[in-house]
């Protein structure tokens, strides 16, 4: 790195765990049954298996990139060490973007499910009152300290599971054959298919922010592939059986506007509408914490880089915390979600994060020709079987997106590009 780390080792293989579950579990799972459903009929529970194993190839190969650093950065130190800092930049940038704009999506989603409870935020200034009040308190957290921010995204986990975890555990026992209903076109044609597929796996994107805070992770290199293999196995075998007790009890799941409150409300009654809808805003609330923690790094890593102003690399002397870096992301993320206006960037997200994906992949060969920054680096089985295939499966996944997305992805790295080149003038200018 061009700077020095000066972050504190405060996260454990378990807050790696929690970072990468409340990257998954936000407010996706609360919709997609219904749409996974109208595609994939009583097959849909194998959709969620397909994505857990495309996605298994892809996180093994970012657990062994992760087991090999020690610093912050996630993508941007993989793509820099690969391609050059150029690379690194455009990865940061490009990850900082998709975060920050799910983040406003999300503050927005939060504050219209309060509003459910309380009319008077739906709009108006008491809205943007809420939002910035929600945005002050993660920041504040944050600002405090890793572990107090690793401890309230804890408890939001839990939280969090619970009424999923309910919904599981008390529908498995609800389900009977008879229940399912007609699939008389049988096994879904490979449209639909990689329809449902795409549509099921952006329930479980966000997992790979966890990677970034290495620079405050303890033994990041057995952490890493600990907590992530781990997160992607239980968010996997909760999403299948949540899917298969909405397929079962909730009538006419194809046209569902709320899938899971209305498994809730057959299953517990009123409460359970009431319980589901709670859900949402816990869930959602997971997910944001999670963001403020592992977001506001990208940018203290490429202050580090030289590639953004050195303002965004001051750390906090007593809570060893990048404090310019979260105080900007809470600006700018309370900015977007008040003005609402960010769904073309919102647009590009998922496109970007599969080409980061393959972006990082590609670097695995260079990454593994020079020494690992840890001792005890992991190594994938089968050579390169595992790394091709999941190239193969994210190239499938970006011929599904609209030629729309594509060019607002390429006017926003070209935008990146021209920040880039302005910093290595100013960065020469004071060489």
């Amino acid at each position: 790195m061009a700077g020095e780390e000066k972050l504190e080792r405060q996260i454990t293989a378990r807050g790696i765990w929690l970072l990468a579950v409340n990257g998954m579990i936000g407010a996706g799972i609360f919709a997609v049954p219904a749409g996974a459903f109208a595609l994939a009929g009583v097959w849909s529970p194998l959709v969620y298996v397909a994505c857990a194993v495309l996605l298994g190839l892809i996180v093994a190969c970012y657990a062994e990139l992760a087991s090999r650093f020690s610093s912050t950065g996630g993508p941007v130190l993989y793509m820099r060490t690969a391609f050059g800092k150029f690379a690194g930049f455009e990865a940061g940038l490009a990850v900082y973007a998709t975060r920050i704009t799910a983040f406003a999506a999300n503050v927005n989603l939060m504050v219209a499910s309060i509003a459910f409870f309380i009319p008077a935020l739906a709009d108006g200034p008491l809205r943007i009152l809420a939002i910035i009040a929600i945005i002050a308190v993660l920041a504040g957290i944050n600002m405090a300290g890793a572990k107090p921010a690793m401890r309230a995204m804890g408890l939001l986990t839990i939280l969090k599971f619970l009424p999923l975890l309910a919904i599981a555990m008390v529908g498995l026992f609800h389900i009977d054959p008879s229940l399912f209903p007609d699939n008389s076109l049988g096994f879904p044609e490979s449209a639909q298919w990689s329809a449902a597929i795409l549509l099921v796996i952006y329930a479980f994107v966000g997992w790979e922010s966890a990677v970034i805070p290495a620079g405050e992770t303890r033994e990041p290199g057995r952490a890493m592939p600990h907590g992530l293999f781990w997160a992607l196995a239980v968010v996997a075998l909760l999403y299948v059986v949540i899917q298969i007790v909405c397929v079962a009890v909730v009538p006419d799941l194809a046209n569902s506007d709320r899938a899971l409150v209305d498994a809730g409300a057959i299953l517990f009654g009123p409460a359970g509408a009431l319980l589901i809808t709670l859900g949402v805003i816990v869930s959602v609330g997971g997910n944001i914490t999670g963001t403020v923690v592992t977001t506001p790094r990208l940018t203290y890593a490429l202050a580090l880089e030289k590639t953004l102003p050195a303002w965004f690399g001051k750390v906090d002397d007593r809570t060893h915390v990048p404090v310019n870096s979260i105080a900007f992301f809470a600006v700018l993320a309370a900015l977007l979600a008040i003005v609402g206006d960010f769904f073309a960037l919102a647009a590009m997200s998922a496109f970007v994060r599969v080409i980061i994906y393959v972006g990082c992949i590609l670097a695995m060969p260079r990454v593994r020709a020079i020494p690992s920054e840890t001792a005890s680096p992991m190594r994938l089985p089968l050579g390169w079987t595992i790394p091709v295939l999941a190239v193969l499966g994210s190239l499938v996944l970006l011929s599904q997106v609209p030629l729309r997305s594509m060019a607002i992805t390429a006017a926003f790295l070209v935008a990146g590009g021209v920040l880039y080149l302005a910093m290595q003038w100013v960065n020469r200018g004071r060489g």
